[in-house]
């Protein structure tokens, strides 16, 4: 081991140990730091008496003080559900109209409403109620079972096309595959296709508009109405969209209106009164009919 001699370049003593001609300089840590250190140990050791800190296979040490993280939350939620229990209990007890009068309890279900429509409808309908291809917009005006609350609150209740006894339409229903089953041909398809477009003025054909009529009133209006108002609109409830307005489903371009009419369609909405209690349900329905479209 080399002897300690200060280095001729710092003018720092060395420790005495050298590496393939390299010395080590004997520079101590500053004693601000090595107190902060000390300090830094004793806390720790303080607290591993004092507060849940080693594990033991299953269990823990629990400390002196015997606190629980865990303990802690389930008393605040504890507390925070007996807080919301008389919200919760009103809206329960109230129709869906009454909870919209009743200014304290709208505040209420529209809070929790929002929280649970992210949690199990944004995922179908977007975080706005924008809605997608194939699942419908909630912040318009166009219905197809109804935008009231009352009505949104039994769509959400029983489902669409669900296995709920009371579901709106029934299981395995929606709109007839007229090409699929062969109840049009191609050319009729294509006909009351154009009839679609030119109710948009967007048909490129209006001698197939004009045909696509005749097929329209025999095969589409029992359902979408004589005007292609929808179903709602012709005091029907069969959940037909209206096709006069520019707010499609699946698609407005002509390939997908085509394919519409050929496969048919039988969207499928779940019934939440098997999952969610009836003041969530509410709640929702509430949310829903105020994000900007509800009648």
């Amino acid at each position: 081991m080399a002897q300690k001699e200060k280095d001729a370049l710092s003018g720092v003593e060395t420790t005495g140990h050298e590496w393939d001609g390299l010395r080590e300089l004997n520079n101590p840590l500053p004693k601000w730091w090595l107190y902060i250190f000390y300090v830094c140990i004793a806390w720790a050791l303080v607290y591993y008496v004092l507060y849940p800190a080693w594990p033991l296979g299953k269990t823990y040490t629990k400390g002196l003080l015997g606190y629980s993280q865990r303990e802690e939350i389930v008393a605040k939620l504890a507390e925070g559900k007996k807080a919301q229990e008389k919200y919760l209990t009103a809206i329960a007890a109230k129709s869906v109209d009454d909870i919209q009068k009743d200014k304290d309890l709208l505040a209420f279900a529209m809070a929790g409403g929002r929280s649970y429509f992210n949690e199990n409808c944004a995922a179908c309908h977007g975080a706005g109620g924008q809605g997608a291809k194939g699942f419908p917009t909630l912040a318009d005006d166009v219905w197809l079972w109804g935008g009231t609350t009352a009505d949104i609150y039994k769509t959400i209740q029983h489902g669409i096309r669900s296995d709920d006894a009371d579901t709106r339409g029934t299981p395995g229903s929606g709109m007839t595959a007229f090409g699929r089953d062969g109840i049009l041909k191609p050319e009729q398809i294509n006909q009351v296709a154009e009839y679609v477009l030119s109710l948009n003025k967007r048909s490129t054909d209006a001698a197939a508009a004009e045909k696509g009529k005749a097929v329209f009133d025999e095969n589409c209006a029992a359902c979408h109405g004589d005007k292609a108002q929808g179903s709602l609109a012709a005091g029907m409830d069969v959940g037909a969209p209206p096709l006069v307005q520019a707010n499609w489903l699946y698609g407005a371009d002509k390939a997908t209106i085509v394919q519409t009419v050929t496969n048919g369609r039988a969207g499928v909405m779940p019934a939440w009164s098997k999952r969610l209690d009836d003041a969530t349900i509410k709640s929702l329905a509430v949310y829903v009919h105020n994000l900007g479209g509800g009648k």
